[in-house]
């Protein structure tokens, strides 16, 4: 795993799941502060586990928590369409209007997001 600096956003690269709890997301956002001068990152979908995606397990509900706690942003990139779970939809949405947790169809979109913020 290792990072592209976008800007001021650390755009995540790696071959496996680079978050499955808190833990391991905590652990990516600093690792990305001290190694990429950064605590925006942008992660493709596909490096997140599925777990993520559904809301009653908490995993996305812990992640975000730690993620206000330690004033990190991040940006999701992918395609969501294939979710039918109207909380998840409604989380994504609520997600979209603050300024700390977006979903973004493309890295693109991520990284824009990303350097919007302070």
């Amino acid at each position: 795993m290792d990072f592209e600096i976008l800007g001021t956003a650390a755009v995540v690269r790696s071959e496996e799941t680079v978050i499955t709890d808190a833990q391991s997301a905590l652990d990516l956002l600093m690792r990305a502060k001290y190694e990429a001068g950064t605590k925006k990152l942008a992660v493709d979908k596909k490096l997140i586990c599925e777990a993520f995606f559904t809301l009653s397990t908490g995993v996305a509900g812990e992640i975000l928590q730690k993620y206000v706690n330690y004033g990190g942003k991040l940006a999701i990139y992918g395609d969501f369409s294939h979710y039918t779970s109207k909380p998840l939809h409604d989380f994504i949405y609520e997600s979209n209007q603050g300024s700390n947790f977006f979903f973004v169809p493309a890295l693109e979109d991520a990284v824009q997001r990303l350097e919007k913020l302070p």
